[in-house]
């Protein structure tokens, strides 16, 4: 793996391990913080009336960024490798690059499409600025995924290095 593509890599997960803390902060920083960093209406509603689907939902999308995170740092070769680490890479990248990519042209085109999602009607600096993470972050994971050793060729490399 080139040296570009393990700093990358490794810039999409400090980005996701940096998303997953701040997902955390925002269950103890309570209903403005969800505000204010763009949760749903509905969500920050239920944060102030003491609901718990709203530490859980944000606990759930922390998880989720902690996983991302795990593999772009196994992908770059600072954890052990993960299971199923190409297909991860890979499927992390399609998913950050199409949201990335689709996002504001579904706000523009069928804002309907994402009202249970978010309150998104308009493209904002909040969604470009997302979006632009989101799919920076996709190609990051997708040049790890393409130069990924695949899991026979780590075994031959590991069995050489006994």
């Amino acid at each position: 793996m080139s040296r570009f593509v393990r700093r990358y890599l490794l810039i999409a997960g400090i980005a996701a391990c940096a998303g997953s803390l701040l997902h955390v902060a925002i269950v103890f920083g309570g209903p403005d913080w969800y505000a204010f960093f763009g949760a749903p209406q509905r969500l920050v509603a239920m944060a102030r009336a003491g609901s718990l689907r709203a530490p859980i939902s944000c606990l759930v999308i922390a998880a989720f960024l902690a996983l991302l995170a795990a593999y772009a740092f196994s992908g770059a070769g600072v954890v052990r490798r993960l299971p199923f680490l190409r297909p991860g890479l890979a499927v992390i990248a399609a998913v950050l690059i199409a949201r990335g990519v689709l996002f504001v042209p579904l706000i523009l085109w069928r804002p309907g499409i994402l009202s249970r999602v978010c309150d998104c009607r308009s493209v904002d600096a909040f969604i470009i600025g997302t979006s632009v993470l989101c799919l920076a972050m996709g190609v990051g994971y997708a040049l790890g995924a393409w130069a990924a050793p695949s899991h026979s060729q780590q075994q031959i490399a590991d069995r050489m290095l006994r």
